[in-house]
């Protein structure tokens, strides 16, 4: 199959293709491993295209003791090698399969907001943000709240002329356990459903994928009845039925998944903290 006719660009620097996104619109491409599908099944049709991969300095890894920003021509496999954040390192090797990876960007899976995916559910446990620039006589930038960023299935809050240029993702608490659930109909697949979760000794978090619109989260006080804290996040989410999974199939996995996580989690935490 073959992508609807498209004019291309290919900017050098960031100002050039703020300014090409401000004045023409059309889809930007990274990595392109959604995008190009898309475009091959006729799925998206714009009239432009512009190819960031020349921009230099969009590449970047940057670790700080608050966290981690990663830029957004940062490769699956170059942030998942750099280990440079626990949960996103764990969330990264169950991301489609090596090759994707190798091309895939970070930032990228975030804009394309599928809610199956998991990077938008480890934004959204940690309360991370994406920062967002556009032209508007010079570079203009804000940074999207992870709870505002995913507005929808397969929709973000970057807005037409807008480019995602980076993603924060704070840094783990002391002492904090994660854990990445999620079962798929083949490994590599989009989850059916999945459960991100990270436990302090303060309580616990998780972010649940395949089971709404966006990332489900859901805080949790206290700790030790996971059983419980499990029915709890299984009644938050709203799943849809398709031809893989019935809703309440998908409701019903969920509640697995999220007793196994905060498990999982609450033991890695114990082990840490030397409780």
């Amino acid at each position: 199959m073959k992508p609807p006719p498209f004019t291309y660009h290919a900017p050098r620097d960031l100002p050039a293709a703020l300014r090409t996104l401000a004045e023409v619109g059309g889809k930007v491409l990274a990595g392109g491993q959604s995008l190009i599908p898309m475009l091959n099944m006729r799925l998206a049709a714009p009239g432009h295209l512009v190819d960031i991969n020349r921009v230099a300095g969009l590449d970047g890894i940057e670790v700080t003791p608050a966290g981690v920003t990663v830029g957004a021509l940062a490769r699956h496999a170059d942030v998942e090698r750099a280990g440079v954040h626990p949960l996103l390192t764990r969330a990264l090797k169950l991301v489609a399969h090596p090759v994707i990876r190798n091309r895939g960007t970070v930032v990228g899976s975030l804009v394309h907001a599928d809610p199956a995916a998991e990077l938008p559910a480890v934004l959204a446990v940690l309360g991370g943000s994406v920062r967002v620039a556009r032209w508007d006589g010079g570079i203009t930038m804000r940074d999207v709240p992870a709870g505002e960023f995913f507005v929808g299935p397969m929709e973000s809050a970057v807005g037409p002329g807008e480019l995602a240029v980076s993603a924060f993702f704070p840094a783990l608490g002391e002492g904090a356990g994660i854990a990445f659930e999620e079962v798929a109909r083949r490994h590599g697949d989009y989850a059916l459903a999945g459960v991100c979760a990270v436990v302090t000794a303060r309580g616990a978090r998780v972010a649940c994928i395949g089971v709404g619109a966006a990332p489900v989260v859901v805080d949790l006080n206290g700790a030790g009845d996971w059983r419980e804290a499990a029915s709890a996040v299984r009644d938050a989410t709203e799943p849809e039925g398709d031809i893989h999974a019935s809703a309440a199939y998908r409701r019903h996995l969920v509640g697995v998944l999220a007793e196994r996580a905060l498990r999982d989690a609450a033991r890695e935490g114990a082990a840490a903290r030397g409780a």
